[in-house]
């Protein structure tokens, strides 16, 4: 997803001083001054002051509250003389006090100025005058987005529609993986699977790696190097062959990269692969309990259909959202990409923990993730002015939809669709999904668009 990027605050236009105000946590006084001053394209500094009889009066206030429950030794709670419970409490309340009326201060100052904030403001305090409390906050806004001429810009859109030679592909597919194979006197053959022995020397010296027994492959299929491959190409059981293999530049194992081995292979074992039959067994080996083939094909169509259709419109949105980056320049609020690096950081992190493995022997370095970290909140700025812009806030039938979609994967889709109404949290995602398909749509609808036909392999991923 790429909305979401920014945060919340984005998507409800309120920075984080924004919210302060909006629960009740500080009082805006609009007729407070302060200074402005411009120190570089998106930094900002606020000069502003505070009556230390301000502070004196709410921190009085305030400890006459305490006083009511404080308990001091010596004295009933809420008996202890007002003068003692500023001994005891007085710092601490001053502290709480002052920091509130500095946030109240500087939200008064950004809603006077009609700032947006980005991040976190920093605050340094000044020395005192006239008997005010003088304060400095230094932070970044919000940048200007502008988006780029989309009229001018011409962005692919990938179709393919499924047909039955799409679903007798993956129906053999299915057929392949259900494999069974079964032992032949013969000759190997491309598409056998054999067992055999080998041991590779170079330069009459054995290396890591080169040796094993009993191991098994499919010839041809791409799981050995072509050499080979080739070698084994006629061999019956109990046969040998020494040949030269020659290992790529680029092979993974540093060590060979680059030379040639002498193999001596031996083979003990020659099976066929035998597919499995398309009928009643098989469909009901692929969970249609009454055996009927022609549900199985519909239901393969159904999950192929869904499938070519998440991903085509994974790849449209791709396109889309380069095209936006292409046409629209943007200066990024360092604040914003910090939080976002830190953010991805943690998620790889976590990542790391869920397959086994310790984090903290694994080093992430903060540059690992800029890149991504701009290009992600690039586009949380610019996708956040497009739907504001031009009224593309998600519907709550599209909502809906996109759950549905995502639960007919499951075996009771109805249960995954209360799991997602129950919590409002739960419904950011596909909301954030339907965002950003009003967006491809809307973009597609200006832009130069080509269609771009695919084949089902490209699509897929699969090699030919």
């Amino acid at each position: 997803m790429f909305y979401v990027v920014v945060g919340k605050g984005l998507r409800r236009g309120l920075s984080e001083l924004d919210r302060w105000a909006a629960n009740g946590f500080i009082r805006i006084d609009l007729t407070m001054q302060a200074h402005l001053e411009t120190l570089g394209q998106l930094e900002r500094r606020l000069d502003f002051a505070i009556p230390a009889s301000d502070i004196q009066t709410a921190v009085d206030a305030r400890l006459k509250g305490v006083a009511r429950t404080a308990r001091i030794q010596g004295f009933r709670p809420g008996k202890a003389p007002l003068k003692m419970v500023a001994q005891n409490y007085g710092a601490k309340v001053h502290e709480e006090v002052l920091g509130e009326k500095v946030q109240a201060a500087f939200a008064s100052a950004v809603q006077a100025n009609q700032l947006r904030v980005a991040g976190y403001p920093r605050f340094e305090g000044k020395p005192a005058t006239d008997g005010n409390f003088a304060f400095s906050a230094t932070f970044e806004v919000y940048p200007e987005v502008k988006i780029g001429d989309l009229a001018a810009k011409e962005i692919e859109r990938p179709v393919l529609d499924v047909t039955d030679e799409e679903i007798d592909k993956t129906i053999d597919i299915l057929r392949k993986q259900r494999t069974r194979f079964d032992r032949v006197e013969r000759a190997a053959e491309k598409g056998d699977r054999v067992i055999v022995d080998f041991k590779g020397t170079i330069e009459g010296v054995a290396f890591a790696g080169g040796s094993s027994d009993n191991f098994a492959f499919q010839v041809g299929e791409g799981q050995m190097l072509p050499e080979f491959d080739a070698a084994v190409l006629g061999l019956k059981e109990g046969e040998s062959k020494t040949f030269p293999l020659s290992f790529p530049a680029d092979y993974h194992g540093a060590d060979v990269a680059g030379k040639t081995a002498e193999f001596v292979v031996t083979v003990k074992n020659v099976a066929a692969a035998q597919l499995p039959e398309i009928d009643a067994d098989f469909a009901r080996a692929l969970g249609v309990e009454d055996g009927d083939v022609a549900k199985l094909r519909d239901e393969i169509r159904k999950n192929v259909e869904r499938e070519v259709k998440r991903r085509l419109s994974a790849k449209a949105k791709e396109a889309v959202m380069q095209a936006l980056l292409d046409i629209t320049p943007i200066d990024l609020p360092k604040a914003l990409v910090a939080m976002e690096v830190q953010r991805l950081a943690e998620q790889a992190m976590q990542e790391m923990q869920q397959r086994g493995f310790d984090p903290k022997n694994i080093p992430f370095p903060q540059e690992a993730f800029e890149e991504q970290a701009k290009r992600r909140v690039s586009l949380g700025l610019i996708l956040a002015e497009i739907v504001r812009a031009n009224s593309l806030q998600a519907k709550p039938e599209q909502i809906k939809t996109i759950i549905e979609e995502m639960a007919e994967s499951y075996e009771h889709p109805e249960e995954v669709v209360k799991w997602y109404y129950a919590s409002r949290d739960r419904l950011e995602a596909p909301e954030s999904l339907a965002l950003e398909d009003n967006v491809v749509e809307f973009v597609y609808t200006q832009a130069k668009t080509v269609d771009k036909a695919m084949s089902f392999s490209e699509l897929m991923g699969q090699q030919s």
